[in-house]
């Protein structure tokens, strides 16, 4: 019986899955792209904004312009219907991750409050114990092989310098002598700096020293170093500083640490295919409840994991750099996203929130964002209306001059227009919008067709070159 209602059920979800692509096939536009309200983006409109673009004609591109013009379509319906999404409840739709970013940033300053304050009494013996290490040297560089002088005769002269410097004389030879640019001119001076900032022979030269001591020669991977290290009452005032900095961030790796206790958060074998196919296409994995992770506070899905990554600023360039970095990197990117998961739970459990004052500075910044977004495509509400008397006119209007300002846009002949994510997430919960990635490619086939078209034409008209020149030592013609 059980096997007969599974069966039954299979075919009631197949059936209706084949009756929702029927009923597309019939009422969709073959040539259907894109569609916002009753706007429609088609293989023929898209594939001319490809070859307008002069953009590199990729299915990345192809995916870029369709999903501006659907952000710009969205504001162009909202505007229309008079809609400047102007709710508190959109406003926090909107802005959710900078929201949950500072609830976070407030968890961990509870959290950092309790923790003790570094005790400046022991910062002397902190120093000399190697916590951070200060130090100034001066640099031989190595040769590539080949070039110049060999690298033993610069190890010799290396080794000349460290015989003879001293802590009076050392500052002097490094602004004269070494070739690191960064620190010559300081004297050879680094400053103060945390253990394993530096290469691996760097840090066991400044270390097989006293504070004051010089160290011979030390060979890196980058040349001859003539180490000294710094003495306290020369890092003194730097080291308070740098000393505090490095206790924050013990305490943030104990913070994070807490939390990883007991989440026992795994990542799925599949998740670097899939975090990189999110990071590709943000839009097509929103309602994918596939899960990437898990743990034993909860799942972090397909959808969530596109939310974060979509709030992401475009000038962050994350998803760029998850497409192009090792699959073996991916497990540690899921995790801190886990993580902020985990911590906004704990931040939940612990009634940690944003107070009043910062709620209304994140909604004026929303809707302050959706006005600024507006009139730079002219399309506010007030405009609109001053030209169309009905919500149809007004919509027709706005689609025109959405088009108007994609075509010089591609044409470089406008400013670029961003609707931020916070805004685009609104729009499309509020209205229909519809991408048919099987199109993109259909659009993106066009595209080159008539580019090839074109540049043949171009090449066809232009005009014949100059007479060839006879080769050299040709003999005349006769």
């Amino acid at each position: 019986m059980n096997r007969l209602r599974l069966s039954l059920l299979a075919f009631v979800l197949v059936a209706a899955s084949a009756c929702g692509a029927f009923k597309d096939a019939l009422t969709g536009h073959s040539d259907l792209v894109a569609r916002v309200g009753s706007q429609e983006l088609l293989v023929p409109d898209l594939a001319q904004m490809l070859v307008d673009s002069r953009a590199p004609l990729r299915p990345d591109i192809a995916r870029s312009i369709t999903q501006l013009w659907v952000n710009y379509q969205l504001v162009g319906v909202a505007a229309a219907r008079g809609d400047t999404l102007g709710t508190d409840e959109q406003a926090d739709q909107g802005m959710w991750s900078a929201m949950d970013q500072m609830r976070l940033q407030r968890y961990f300053e509870v959290f950092a409050a309790g923790q003790p304050a570094p005790d400046s009494t022991k910062f002397e013996e902190a120093y000399n114990n190697g916590e951070l290490l200060g130090a100034a040297h001066i640099l031989l560089a190595k040769q590539p092989e080949g070039l110049g002088l060999a690298n033993d005769s610069i190890k010799r002269e290396a080794e000349q310098i460290a015989r003879t410097v001293t802590a009076a004389t050392f500052a002097r030879v490094a602004r004269q002598r070494s070739q690191d640019p960064g620190s010559a001119e300081r004297g050879g001076d680094y400053g103060v700096f945390p253990r394993g900032q530096m290469v691996p022979e760097f840090d066991a030269g400044i270390l097989s020293v006293p504070p004051g001591g010089i160290t011979g020669v030390v060979e890196t991977q980058y040349g001859y170093h003539i180490i000294r290290r710094s003495t306290w009452p020369e890092v003194r005032e730097q080291f308070a500083a740098a000393y505090t900095s490095l206790a924050a961030q013990r305490a943030e790796s104990t913070f994070f640490a807490q939390v990883d206790e007991g989440a026992n958060i795994e990542v799925k074998r599949n998740a670097p295919k899939l975090v990189k196919a999110i990071a590709e296409d943000v839009d097509a994995y929103r309602d994918d409840r596939t899960v990437v992770a898990t743990s034993r506070k909860g799942n972090l899905t397909a959808g969530r994991l596109a939310a974060w990554m979509g709030a992401f600023p475009p000038q962050s360039q994350v998803r760029a750099q998850v497409m192009q970095a090792a699959d073996s990197l991916m497990p540690l990117f899921v995790t801190n996203i886990m993580r902020n998961e985990l911590l906004l739970k704990a931040a939940d459990s612990a009634g940690v929130q944003l107070d009043s004052a910062e709620v209304r500075e994140m909604r004026a910044a929303f809707r302050g964002g959706v006005a600024s977004v507006m009139a730079a495509l002219q399309l506010t509400p007030q405009a609109l209306a001053d030209s169309a008397v009905d919500v149809e006119g007004r919509e027709a209007l706005a689609a025109q001059r959405v088009e108007a300002y994609l075509r010089a846009l591609l044409g470089n002949q406008a400013e670029f227009v961003e609707v931020p994510e916070q805004i685009a997430l609104v729009l499309r919960d509020r209205y229909e919008t519809r991408v048919i990635p099987a199109a993109l490619d259909r659009a993106l086939a066009e595209a080159t067709r008539l580019r090839a078209a074109a540049d043949s034409a171009a090449a066809a008209s232009a005009p014949p070159s100059t007479v060839p020149m006879p080769a050299p030592n040709a003999p005349a013609p006769r």
